[in-house]
This record gives C-alpha cells, sequence and structure tokens, in this order.
C-alpha cells in the first residue's frame, strides 16, 4: 500500500513547520454530457499550463493545477419577509505536486503569470521536505485515456441562475409563501441555493480541461402546531431534491403549486396517531431511500475510510480490510446492484474529468448482491492492485478525485452512488399492493449512524400505514433502526425504471481540514422485511 492520505497531512504539517511554508485552504468538481462552451476567462487555460510546466523545471515527477472561480448565492424568507441573501464569490489556483513519491501543495488568490511560478516552486519546495516524513513513495496509477489538451463540459442547464434578477427570485419564495400561509400554514420558511464554478485544470500528462458546473437547490418547510400550542409538526419539501441544473429547477417545480399539499400533509401528520412499535415491511419512496443508501453504502465504500485513513463525520467502514470484504462480504440479494457514476444528467457529482484529470467511469460497487469495490482515485487504486490484477481487470481511478475550492488539497469523494432498479417494471403502489402489515415512508428526515456504519437509525417526512395492499392512514413519531447487511438483505420488492428517482445532498462534509460536495443518489422503491421501528414521541 502506499503513503495514504493521513501520512500526506502528517508529513504535510511537519514540513510546513519545519520550513515555514504555509499550505493554502479552500477548492471544487464538474460532470458529462456536451454541448459544452467554458465561459471563464480563456488564459486562465495559459497560466495553468505555466503553473505546471514551472513544477515540472523545478523537481516535480508530476503536477496538476486547478484555477477556480465558484460563485454561491442563498436567499431565504420566512412568511412575508427576507431572511437572508448572499451572495459570495472565491477565485484562486492550486498547485499539486508529486516528488520522490511525496505530496507537496500551495495556493493563492493571485492570478498572475509570476504568482503562478511562484506557487508551483512552493509546492515543490513542500514536496521535498516532506519526503523527510515519508514512510513510503506513493505510487499513481496510470489513466485509462490519452491526455485531453482542450476538454470543455458543461453542465446541461437551460437558465444561469446568477442572470435571473434577486428582485424575481424573492417575489418566488414570497409567493409560495402566501400559499402556504393561505392554505392554513402556522410557519413558512422557504430559500434558494445555487451554485456556478467555472474551473481550469492542467496536468503534466498533457490534460487541458475548463468546466463549468451548476448546482440548484429550491426547498420550503412548514410548520403547523396544534390548538394549544402543545405540539407541532413540519413537512420539508423532500419531493423537491437539489440538482445539477440551472434556474429551470426552480420553475420546474412550482413551490407555491405544491405548497397546499404540503400543509394539508402537515395537518395530517400533526393530527395522526402514534406509531406501535415492532417489527414491519418497511416500503421506502426514493425521496427517503437515497439518503439510507448515502450513508450506509456510499459512505463504507470509500476506500479511505475502509483503510482507516479516514474516520471523520461518523467513522471508518464495515467494508474493512478490503482483503476480506472483495468479492465474499454479500452486500444483499442477488437482484440488488449498486452503480457508481459521474455522468447521469442533471446530477449533482456529474462532470467531465474529475480534480485529478480522470474521466470518471462507471463501476459497480455492489454486483448481484456481492460487494466488489470501492470509491477510488489515482493514489488509491494502487492500493488495489491486487485485487484488479486478481480479477483480470486495470489498475486506474474509477475519477473521484474533488477538491471544495481551489484552496483545498483535491482527495477522495463521492461520485453518484445508486441503488439500480429491478428488472420487473414496479412502481411504488406495486409494493404497497403487495404489502399485508407495513409502513409506508416517504422523503428524508432524522438520521444517525455508528463510528462503522453497522447501526443506524433513519425518520423521514411522511409515514403511512399499510394494512391488506392498501394505505390506510397516517402515522407520527416514526424512525426505524438497522443493522446494515441485515437491512439490505432483508430487501425482497425493488421498484422497475419507471420508479427510479434522484435524490442527493447539496453539501455533504468529509475529512479533516473538513470540505463539502454534493452528491446525488439513484434509486427505486424498496420493500423490506420485518425492521425494528420505535416510537420517538414516547416519553419514560
Amino acid at each position: 500500500m502506499t503513503a495514504s492520505r493521513r501520512e500526506f497531512i502528517g508529513q504535510s504539517a511537519a514540513a510546513a513547520a519545519a520550513v515555514g511554508l504555509a499550505s493554502a485552504a479552500l477548492g471544487r468538481p464538474a460532470a458529462a454530457q456536451p454541448p459544452a462552451v467554458f465561459q471563464g476567462d480563456p488564459a486562465h487555460k495559459e497560466l495553468a499550463i505555466r503553473a505546471v510546466d514551472a513544477a515540472k523545471s523545478a523537481g516535480a515527477d508530476y503536477a496538476d493545477c486547478r484555477i477556480s472561480s465558484a460563485r454561491s448565492q442563498n436567499i431565504g424568507t420566512r412568511e412575508r419577509r427576507v431572511t437572508n441573501i448572499g451572495d459570495n464569490e472565491t477565485f484562486g489556483f492550486g498547485v499539486r505536486v508529486l516528488v520522490g513519491g511525496a505530496w507537496g501543495f500551495a495556493a493563492s488568490s493571485n492570478l498572475t503569470p509570476d504568482e503562478v511560478v511562484r506557487v508551483a516552486r512552493q509546492a515543490v519546495a513542500q514536496a521535498k521536505a516532506n519526503r523527510a516524513a515519508m514512510v513510503k513513495p506513493l505510487q499513481l496509477a496510470p489513466i485509462h485515456h490519452p491526455p485531453v489538451p482542450n476538454g470543455v463540459w458543461r453542465s446541461p442547464i437551460r437558465i444561469d441562475p446568477f442572470t435571473v434578477a434577486i428582485e424575481d427570485k424573492v417575489a418566488y419564495l414570497l409567493d409560495a409563501n402566501a400559499a402556504a400561509m393561505a392554505a392554513g400554514a402556522r410557519f413558512v420558511n422557504s430559500n434558494m441555493f445555487f451554485l456556478k464554478d467555472e474551473k481550469t485544470f492542467a496536468s503534466t500528462l498533457g490534460t487541458v480541461t475548463q468546466q463549468t458546473i451548476f448546482r440548484a437547490q429550491p426547498g420550503m418547510t412548514v410548520t403547523m402546531t396544534s390548538p394549544d400550542n402543545r405540539d407541532f409538526t413540519t413537512r420539508q419539501s423532500t419531493d423537491i431534491q437539489p440538482k445539477g441544473l440551472g434556474y429551470e429547477h426552480v420553475l420546474d417545480n412550482d413551490m407555491k403549486q405544491h405548497a397546499a399539499r404540503w400543509v394539508e400533509e402537515a395537518k395530517e401528520k400533526l393530527s395522526a396517531k402514534p406509531v406501535e412499535v415492532g417489527r414491519y415491511d418497511l416500503i421506502l419512496h426514493p425521496t427517503h431511500l437515497w439518503l439510507t443508501i448515502h450513508e450506509a453504502i456510499a459512505h463504507p465504500t470509500e476506500l479511505d475510510r475502509a483503510y482507516g485513513f479516514e474516520a471523520n463525520y461518523a467513522g471508518t467502514s464495515y467494508l474493512s480490510p478490503p482483503e476480506e470484504k472483495l468479492g465474499k462480504f454479500r452486500m444483499g440479494p442477488s437482484f440488488m446492484n449498486v452503480l457508481a457514476d459521474r455522468s447521469a444528467p442533471g446530477s449533482l457529482s456529474a462532470c467531465g474529468w474529475d480534480d485529478e484529470g480522470v474521466a470518471p467511469e462507471d463501476f459497480h460497487i455492489v454486483k448481484d448482491g456481492m460487494f466488489v469495490d470501492y470509491q477510488t482515485t489515482r493514489e488509491q487504486a494502487m492500493w488495489l492492485d491486487w485485487w484488479y490484477k486478481q480479477n483480470g481487470k486495470p489498475t486506474r481511478s474509477h475519477g473521484c478525485s474533488y477538491a471544495q475550492t481551489w484552496a483545498d488539497v483535491q482527495f477522495q469523494r463521492m461520485p453518484n452512488v445508486n441503488l439500480m432498479p429491478g428488472e420487473r417494471d414496479l412502481v411504488w403502489e406495486d409494493l404497497i399492493a403487495a404489502t399485508d402489515n407495513g409502513i409506508a415512508i416517504v422523503g428524508d428526515g432524522s438520521f444517525s449512524i455508528d463510528q462503522q456504519r453497522y447501526n443506524a437509525q433513519f425518520g423521514g417526512q411522511l409515514f403511512y400505514e399499510v394494512k391488506g395492499g392498501k394505505i390506510t392512514g397516517m402515522l407520527k413519531d416514526v424512525a426505524y433502526q438497522i443493522r446494515t447487511p441485515e437491512f439490505w438483505n432483508a430487501l425482497d420488492m425493488i421498484g422497475g425504471k419507471r420508479s427510479y428517482e434522484l435524490g442527493g445532498a447539496f453539501g455533504d462534509g468529509k475529512g479533516q481540514p473538513a470540505q463539502s460536495n454534493a452528491v446525488s443518489h439513484g434509486c427505486p422503491p424498496t420493500r423490506h422485511k420485518q425492521i425494528n421501528v420505535i416510537n420517538t414521541g414516547r416519553t419514560a
């Protein structure tokens, strides 16, 4: 196994103290589909190439440079007033180098020809210093495609959200709030989040790419209270998930139109009967299930967690050590397949190339119910060289490198991790009709998971009692507890292609120093037999 990210961080800290070098801090990713016209400054390409050439001249065996201009905007309202408007932009570049098997990294917000050379040389000096603390030289897996000298990619959007006036966005939210209040909401909050990241990448391998990435998330929360104000409940708009799209995602999901329904569902939830604890067959809607997939499959299959090099944000992984799990651990029934991608149009993790210049590939994490692969970068792929050779596969990165901003060091981050639909054309209603005694859960809610992601608890937005194949009413105070392997092996029904939907997280944390990325999880509805359900409202 090569030197790890933990070793790199340790080496970096030691070297920075010894040499007085300071590595910078702040960065971001991209997706797949023509048509693509880079909208940033064309001079960035020349500066990125200049940086990697300077690093090479200073002694780097490998170097890459990322120049990023990222703008984010958030708008929040409550009832009839605006609560916040934030508009931020960060701009700069980072240079990462490999010298004699040790990493070095430096960054700057001053993008000039002289500065890119200075920072590149600083990164090389840091890498040379890091070698003193190096345990073992790291190696990078080869890239599976030829260098891309003029790559361009852009999120498949129709409307750039930053071309829409703030006044129009505020009016949209206040109109939606008014609709909720007219329907009887006691309180209502609504918001919009947008991101636009223009990123130029160059490496000493000859790859130069320019990408423009968009993300959008509209949302609303309505709150209902009991007549005596002693009880309350909320309904979040989880049926509108964040996407790698533009402002059309806001317009296509008219919150004003949906507001009255969300209020009525909140009213019904407030007066619903409390759930009786016990074991039930659970029918999980895609708007809920994506989060369970995220916590119980996607994070545990990050290779750095499996090796124990990453333990922040809910620990390491039950899928460890790789030698005892790969090809030997049954995750679920034979019809269970989990596929990773960064190519699905409109998904949050979609990009043309990752932050190492690798064109991501689709790959199975779970195939026919068996765990078969982890998420990897170029460095991490070499750790599984033995597994790929054993199975006659090339040792190469799956394209999972990502950095939050230009000043962050890129490391392994999640692609879209998806539970694939079954062969039968089943939909949500079919799973309910086939269930005698169960609970159907819609929308994501609270969650908790242990340090190896073995044991977890999930809430939701809406809970429906299912008796004799029909929904008989709403329940409240529902949460279910799982032990991950048993939960997935309790899967006995799965929806077909027609019922497949994308859910996801706009901000998912990992690392120390922490970084955030965005990821989608596609899935159909599923049914899991005899899962333990608790009552979260019960008091001693």
